[in-house]
């Protein structure tokens, strides 16, 4: 493995601050009806991806599957996903998200977006609102790099430097 080099390494504990820094002050904007981060990751990946067995679902989130199961009921009991038979495997199910728990998903990103939007206004000029926005696509091929989110680099870059991140 090749040497890190310094600049390499300030970059990336300068990003982790800030990112960790933002996600940890976005958290409560998005935890809209006392839903949990765990289950509003779930739900977007649902969201962004679609119908998913839970295997997949899991393997996407990064989770054993016994790790989501409780969560998962918790879901389909609160209406936010529905439970269907796989066409092809008995022994599998396949989630979507249902028509009232998409209503709900969009509903607490647009505030939680509405408030950052506010934000960006109020703190940053034109000139470093556009320069965020270029800086999008990096931080979607890093998230990628670092594992990925099922969403692909070219579409991710494409939707942010048009100004339309992928939502929720």
């Amino acid at each position: 493995m090749a040497e890190i080099d310094a600049d390499a390494t300030q970059c990336a504990v300068r990003v982790r601050r800030a990112v960790s820094t933002l996600s940890r002050r976005l958290r409560p904007l998005l935890q809209h009806d006392r839903i949990s981060m765990a289950k509003l990751s779930v739900i977007g990946q649902l969201y962004r991806n679609g119908p998913t067995t839970p295997t997949d679902l899991a393997a996407a989130e990064g989770v054993k599957l016994q790790s989501l199961t409780r969560l998962l009921s918790e879901l389909v009991a609160e209406g936010w996903l529905a439970r269907e038979a796989h066409e092809s495997d008995g022994r599998q199910s396949v989630l979507r998200l249902t028509a009232a728990g998409a209503r709900r998903l969009t509903t607490a990103a647009r505030s939680g977006d509405t408030t950052l939007a506010g934000v960006l206004q109020a703190t940053l000029s034109e000139s470093e609102r556009a320069l965020l926005l270029q800086a999008c696509p990096l931080l979607e091929r890093l998230g990628e790099a670092l594992g990925g989110t099922g969403v692909s680099p070219s579409v991710a870059a494409t939707d942010c430097a048009k100004g339309r991140g992928r939502r929720p």
